[in-house]
C-alpha cells in the first residue's frame, strides 16, 4: 500500500531563467502531486511536493532533468508536514 509524503525539495544547477518552474508544475501535475514551486534568492528552485509516495519519488527522479535548457546539479530532499494544498503551484 502506498502512503502520503510530504518532501521538500531544493534544486540545485541552473535552474532559473530556463522555464523550470513551468515544467515542474507540469510534471508534477502529469503525476497528481500537490504543492508549489519557487525561485529563490540565492539561484535555487524550492518545491513542497505531496502525494503518494510513489508519485512523490517519481517526481523527485523527474526533477533531476528538467527542462531542455536546464542543468540540474543536485537535490537536496527532507521530509516536510502536509499544507493540504489542493493543487501544484508556481508561487514564486
Amino acid at each position: 500500500m502506498t502512503g502520503i509524503s510530504a518532501k521538500q525539495v531544493q534544486i540545485s544547477g541552473r535552474v532559473q531563467g530556463v522555464s523550470y518552474r513551468a515544467w515542474a508544475q507540469r510534471a508534477a501535475r502529469r503525476r497528481g502531486i500537490k504543492g508549489w514551486v519557487r525561485n529563490m534568492p540565492d539561484g535555487t528552485v524550492m518545491a513542497h511536493l505531496e502525494g503518494p509516495q510513489d508519485a512523490v519519488r517519481g517526481l523527485i527522479n523527474d526533477l533531476r532533468g528538467g527542462p531542455a535548457m536546464a542543468s540540474v546539479k543536485d537535490i537536496e530532499q527532507s521530509p516536510a508536514a502536509p499544507e493540504g494544498a489542493e493543487s501544484f503551484e508556481v508561487v514564486g
